[in-house]
């Protein structure tokens, strides 16, 4: 029998059980855990054994132990999800895919105007071939779900992969405009089955006290990458030209196929039937919005063609997505509307295209370096104390634009811009990772980010809408007070707590015990 020795893991105040005093939670490799003051081995038959309230004793008899209210181990089964405690274990499977995948896809979106141009489209067919990305995300999300949910998600991320190559090359190929645009087509959906994927896998693999952290630094590598991207490109096209753009983003496409077919599989099978309803937190979350709320999840099922249709289990949390979904058109309308508006404000004042990409660029800095910060606060104080502040940031920041008359007073505006984007960084994720069941949740989540999607979609066409109508500052300042009255959505229907019903700040309940809100 092995006796623990090395350092547990750090959970915030606010998610350890009652009456442990350790900032640890169980190991689920089978190593023992300190509860209270007393040293408990901890197997995976005893880990079960103190779910239902008690412990072998080492010496026969069996001893009461307060079950963990608020951590969360795996399914008590011999298939359960490795779970990881430091994200650096997963660095390479869970990041390196997504940096590949994001610088070349950063290499390509700058020069995919210019290669429609050189087809012989004229300004504004080259802009909607660009804007087939976006529509490609938008129609790719609901098929993204229900595929991942039948193959899984590394066989997935590895079809995603290897589509997005073969349509990198289509494009750079292109003899015409129409193949063109299927290729960018093709791009945007394996980009959705892509970042569904991967979602996907960290919910599944990331322990909750580590989540927001997690997906945090997701989202961050993916700015990263969109922001090497076009350096990347720009040297390769240097060089060879633009043809090179392309066949350099279809490389790096297939080097995430491979390095993900090269990583083991970090998740087990699905939980036996007898443990399907084990009480874990992000399925009490969204049991407080759920419109059937005292049903359990369907049952997972075994074969592949039998798992839960997208459209049921949308329909099954309608409310949820009603309710909370309209904070996530909010933030994604507002983050979508600030990259709109920055360029389009430069050049109303009369700034260069040198200029205004310093502009950006020094936004872009503050944004990537405070996705960790922002992550290690919404696993410490919740996802409320980023949630609202962000918003409430990125509302100020869009209601001063039509003060910016200087490049260094739009330098100071997008700086505060960039520092509202920055602090939200993975909210979306970390939510939907929050309030996603876990049966059905590829399906779920693909409702979730396409309402994401739509928002990021709804964004530049506000500003467009708002400018036509009044005029570019009154634009900016109606995208404010939309921020603003998401902050305040948020604030209403944001869980306090991971394991509470969202909206409600009571302390997180024992299992078995209800979380609806009174």
């Amino acid at each position: 029998m092995h006796y623990l020795t090395t350092s547990f893991l750090r959970v915030p105040r606010t998610l350890r059980p009652a009456g442990v005093r350790h900032k640890g939670f169980p190991d689920p490799t089978g190593r023992p855990v300190r509860v209270a003051r007393s040293v408990i081995p901890v197997t995976p038959s005893a880990r079960c054994a103190a779910r239902r309230g008690s412990v072998d004793d080492g010496a026969g008899g069996r001893a009461r132990t307060p079950p963990p209210a608020t951590s969360w181990a795996p399914p008590c089964h011999s298939g359960a999800v490795s779970e990881v405690t430091r994200l650096r274990t997963i660095a390479v499977a869970a990041y390196g895919p997504t940096a590949l995948s994001s610088i070349g896809l950063g290499a390509v979106t700058p020069v995919l105007a210019l290669t429609a141009l050189h087809l012989g489209a004229d300004p504004g067919v080259a802009a909607l071939v660009v804007g087939l990305l976006g529509v490609g995300l938008v129609l790719g999300d609901l098929p993204a779900g229900a595929l991942t949910a039948r193959i899984g998600e590394r066989r997935a991320l590895i079809g995603a992969s290897l589509a997005e190559a073969v349509a990198f090359g289509a494009a750079g190929l292109s003899p015409t405009l129409a193949t063109l645009a299927g290729a960018v087509l093709v791009v945007g959906v394996s980009q959705s089955v892509f970042g569904l994927a991967r979602h996907s896998f960290l919910i599944e693999v990331v322990p909750v006290p580590m989540r927001a952290r997690a997906l945090s630094t997701l989202g961050g590598v993916h700015r990263i990458g969109m922001l090497l991207g076009p350096f990347a490109g720009a040297a390769v096209v240097a060089r060879w030209g633009l043809v090179a753009a392309y066949a350099a983003a279809a490389v790096t496409a297939l080097l995430a196929a491979g390095l993900v077919a090269s990583m083991r599989e970090l998740t087990g099978s699905s939980p036996a039937p007898a443990e399907r309803g084990v009480d874990r937190p992000d399925q009490r979350t969204q049991q407080g919005l759920s419109d059937q709320p005292d049903q359990p999840d369907p049952p997972d099922h075994s074969d592949p063609s039998d798992q839960p249709s997208v459209g049921g289990v949308l329909r099954r949390h309608r409310r949820l997505l009603a309710t909370l979904g309209v904070g996530v058109l909010a933030v994604a309308a507002t983050r979508a509307a600030r990259n709109a508006i920055v360029p389009l404000w430069a050049e109303a004042i009369g700034l260069d295209a040198t200029a205004t990409s310093l502009v950006f660029g020094i936004s872009g800095v503050l944004d990537v370096l405070l996705f960790y910060p922002a992550g290690w606060v919404m696993d410490r104080h919740g996802r409320v104390a980023v949630a609202v502040p962000s918003m409430l940031v990125l509302g100020v920041g869009l209601a001063l634009v039509p003060l910016a008359g200087s490049f260094w007073s739009l330098v100071a505006v997008a700086s505060v811009l960039g520092v509202g984007n920055g602090i939200g960084a993975g909210i979306l994720l970390t939510l939907g990772a929050d309030v996603a069941p876990q049966q059905g949740r590829a399906q779920f989540l693909s409702g979730w980010r396409l309402m994401a999607d739509v928002g990021n979609a709804a964004g530049p066409a506000l500003v467009s809408l708002g400018t036509v109508l009044v005029s570019l500052g009154a634009a900016a300042v109606g995208l404010g007070a939309l921020a603003w009255f998401g902050a305040l959505w948020l604030w209403r229907w944001v869980p306090r707590r991971v394991g509470s019903p969202a909206g409600v700040s009571a302390e997180v309940s024992s299992p078995g015990e209800s979380t609806r809100a009174p």
